[in-house]
């Protein structure tokens, strides 16, 4: 019984490493035909560092340290399923996107983390940000400043307005003109994506 035992033990072995190098065979290899573009979408948004609205113009004392213009900080974490509709594993080489909240962009953000995502499969990944309210009223004065005033809106105001309303998830925060970049077997793609959470 014993040698019978080891015989079929090695049989079964042996039949599964044929059947998995004959599937490992019948995978298609990389090429500009088959390569489908990646697909990259918002999942999620979360706030996981939020000390209220403030702001301290520089002429405000301070307790400790020296004075400055600064603005209530806020993180911002986005989640997002990435999609490799492709029958082989393909390489995220990082991605880029901007936000904005009711159409006014406050900043760019870079994630240059790399992962593979394995054949027909979706990750997810998590890119962390941080805003403040400093940066953003820079930003909105430079890009937005005749657009608020058209629209009967103080800077102030509108900064206000989104960092209290984030807090409380009722403002959608929006992802535009996003890139990824995608890698297999030395070809290259890039997806564009954008949305709007909630």
């Amino acid at each position: 019984m014993g040698k019978r035992s080891t015989i079929i033990k090695g049989l079964v072995v042996l039949v599964l490493a044929v059947f998995l190098a004959g599937c490992a065979a019948v995978a298609p290899k990389p090429s500009e035909r088959n390569f489908t573009v990646p697909k990259v979408t918002i999942s999620l948004v979360e706030i996981p560092y939020y000390t209220g609205y403030w702001y301290f113009a520089k002429k405000v004392e301070p307790t400790k340290g020296t004075a400055g213009d600064y603005g209530a900080p806020m993180g911002l974490a986005f989640i997002f399923d990435v999609e490799n509709p492709n029958p082989y594993p393909v390489l995220m080489e990082g991605l880029k996107f901007t936000v904005a909240f009711e159409g006014f962009d406050l900043n760019t953000v870079s994630a240059p983390e790399t992962q593979w995502i394995p054949a027909g499969k979706t990750n997810h990944l998590r890119v962390d940000a941080i805003f403040d309210a400093r940066s953003a009223l820079l930003s909105l004065m430079v890009t937005g400043g005749f657009k608020l005033k058209e629209m009967g809106i103080t800077p102030w105001d509108a900064l206000e307005k989104w960092w209290t309303a984030a807090a409380s998830y009722t403002l959608p925060v929006e992802v535009k003109e996003g890139t990824a970049i995608f890698k297999a077997d030395g070809l290259t793609k890039v997806a564009t994506f954008g949305g709007v959470f909630p």
